[in-house]
């Protein structure tokens, strides 16, 4: 079984060079592998599945036509993709966390935002924009009021964050303990805090790995996984 594991594209309509690369990503990466798993801001918005753009249909193009099986998992940025995008697509909605078996080892997929539980503001910020009150919400606005309301959000997002303290927007170690331990899996693979690296993790029950893929500026890190052997690896475009 090959896999690949990406995440933290932020695909824009203003950053074309993003959706150049992924495609390519797909080309050169994708075509012999059986599993693609994308966990989580794959876009930097998502204003609902109807939202026909370019960008949007250019992506069901891809990932429908790819001959690998797609998975993909909300993120902070585009948490409101449904069904009806991914059945577009071709691909499959996952819940987050979500188990799997790599090789012949229990792992834990995640986007990885709920791990960052220090990040008291952004927690509390979560819990809203998950709600299912807003997200019925948001949904019955016209698209235009939609763009407007997630410009605003995301605006006073990047503003807040640039004021806060790196460590806090990191994963707080106890947290990732405690969901790995009660998860019982020696493996997380995780995205969000766009700092790749590999973690060793000590858990109740022996060591743990926690990979942490890369977000796509000029470069990123992505995980590819042959049966058991798992490799962080730069892709630069």
């Amino acid at each position: 079984m090959k896999r690949i594991f990406i995440s933290d594209l932020h695909l824009d309509a203003n950053r074309k060079d993003l959706t150049r690369a992924f495609t390519q990503f797909l080309s050169e990466q994708c075509q012999t592998i059986n599993e693609l798993y994308i966990l989580g801001d794959f876009f930097e918005l998502w204003l609902g599945d109807d939202d026909q753009s370019p960008l949007n249909n250019e992506v069901i193009e891809a990932l429908s036509s790819l001959p690998c099986d797609v998975f993909i998992m909300h993120g902070n940025r585009d948490f409101l993709i449904g069904k009806a995008f991914c059945n577009a697509a071709g691909a499959k909605l996952l819940p987050d966390p979500y188990p799997i078996i790599l090789g012949d080892q229990p792992a834990l997929l995640m986007h990885g935002d709920s791990l960052c539980t220090r990040d008291e503001e952004y927690m509390k910020a979560r819990t809203l924009l998950r709600s299912d009150a807003f997200q019925q919400d948001f949904l019955s606005k016209q698209m235009q009021e939609r763009k407007i309301i997630a410009e605003q959000i995301r605006g006073k997002s990047q503003k807040v964050s640039r004021e806060k303290a790196e460590d806090i927007m990191d994963v707080t170690p106890e947290e990732v303990t405690k969901v790995m331990n009660q998860a019982k899996t020696s493996i997380l693979v995780h995205g969000h805090t766009h700092r790749p690296a590999v973690h060793e993790v000590d858990l109740q029950f022996g060591p743990g790995t926690r990979y942490v893929l890369g977000d796509w500026h000029t470069s990123t890190q992505f995980l590819r996984a042959a049966g058991s052997d798992l490799e962080l690896v730069k892709y630069v475009f």
